[in-house]
């Protein structure tokens, strides 16, 4: 996708309200965090889903449905739009609350994520951290900001330490191979915790080096932050060194590295 392509994202008033509909999306999420009944349940695949899940998608379904009608929308929470790639090259991809168990948990790590995708690349992405009342955005040469709920911007960038690898790693999925993986880095290593999309986020504002995923995800999980990551500098690659790609017949993303240049 060119730039030119992307003219309404840069359109100041377009990205906006895309980003209004990103806070919208988070006071859905607060609201039944906040409330005593999570109404949790169990997806097909035994995994756990909450009336939070259920409202954010609604709300950036609506939203997004007004304000682009000609991009289709792909969501974690509605099975049937899974099958829209297979037709079209440019779609909305959405993890309405990725970090659910941190949710149940209610440890607060987890986000709201909502991403642009174009020839089977993330071109740009949206991931707002709800508890925290802060959303990031941007996008491979288009730069990464940082936004608080009393207006501020912030420009974030990545920040490679030399001598310490500051390796971010999943409270939930630190496994063998990751383990390993790490083991084999030849500088000092810090090892920082994070959950849900919050690990590129560490990388992308500079207080993390390295993310490597050793552990199933799916598109969903990593679509937005990737972009927000690639706007502040860094990369997420497999580990042969090739892009991570979106769009395809099976959601799970292969392992990748995620990290600050």
């Amino acid at each position: 996708m060119s730039r030119a392509d992307l003219g309404f994202l840069e359109d100041s008033e377009t990205l906006q309200a895309l980003n209004q509909l990103m806070w919208q999306a988070s006071d859905a999420i607060l609201a039944i965090y906040e409330s005593s009944d999570l109404g949790i349940a169990t997806k097909g695949d035994q995994s756990p889903v909450t009336e939070a899940d259920l409202a954010a998608h609604q709300v950036l379904v609506a939203g997004l449905s007004a304000l682009t009608p000609d991009i289709p929308i792909v969501s974690e929470e509605d099975p049937e739009s899974l099958k829209l790639p297979e037709t079209h090259a440019r779609f909305w991809l959405i993890d309405p609350l990725d970090g659910t168990k941190e949710f149940i948990q209610r440890n607060g790590e987890f986000t709201c994520n909502l991403a642009l995708i174009d020839a089977h690349r993330t071109v740009y992405g949206f991931v707002s951290v709800p508890v925290l009342g802060l959303l990031y955005h941007g996008g491979q040469g288009l730069g990464a900001k940082r936004l608080t709920r009393e207006g501020s911007e912030t420009m974030i960038q990545c920040v490679k330490q030399t001598v310490l690898t500051r390796v971010v790693a999943s409270k939930s999925h630190l496994n063998p191979e990751t383990e390993a993986f790490i083991a084999a880095i030849e500088t000092r290593v810090e090892l920082i915790q994070a959950g849900s999309s919050l690990k590129f986020l560490r990388i992308a504002e500079g207080s993390a080096d390295l993310y490597p995923r050793l552990a199933p995800t799916c598109e969903w999980d990593t679509a937005a932050a990737q972009a927000v990551l690639e706007g502040a500098g860094g990369s997420v690659t497999q580990l042969d060194g090739s892009p991570l790609m979106y769009g395809k017949s099976e959601i799970l993303n292969p392992h990748f590295v995620a990290q600050a240049h």
